[in-house]
């Protein structure tokens, strides 16, 4: 039908929220107190055998510890077809938690466009669509100067 809205929803559950502003979901390691994300990766710190994770909502913002760009499709949930186009990914140090987290770099970022202790925030973009829904991942997004 033209002019619906398509279904706004996650590509993969349980990893983002799709709250204005959106945020990772992660978790706090109640023995040490360190983060993990995904949440279900907290039982793999051996500093906490007892592996007891509570959730947490990460840090929006940090800082780019490395980047490049994928000029191969990626596996699975990502769908593509014979039109695939390249993406940047960075691995972002979040600000709280020190901890570096890999996503793609919202478009029309690229890697000339990026450089190492850059600010970037998360936001949310588009995966990729089907007739109903618009499958979400989340991105970053570098900060204007200012923001």
């Amino acid at each position: 039908m033209p002019g619906t809205t398509k279904k706004r929803v996650p590509a993969v559950e349980g990893l983002f929220t799709l709250d204005e502003p959106p945020h990772l979901i992660g978790g706090r390691l109640i023995e040490t107190g360190g983060y993990c994300f995904p949440k279900d990766l907290g039982g793999a710190d051996p500093g906490a055998p007892d592996g007891a994770v509570e959730e947490a909502l990460l840090s929006r913002r940090g800082k780019i510890w490395s980047f490049t760009n994928s000029a191969y499709p990626p596996p699975p949930p990502f769908v593509s077809d014979e039109h695939y186009e390249p993406v940047t990914i960075a691995a972002v140090e979040l600000d709280e938690e020190s901890m570096v987290v890999l996503g793609q770099v919202a478009p029309p970022s690229s890697v000339d466009d990026l450089s190492v202790g850059m600010e970037v925030e998360l936001v949310l973009g588009t995966l990729y669509e089907d007739d109903d829904n618009q499958y979400l991942t989340w991105q970053w997004r570098p900060v204007d100067v200012g923001d």
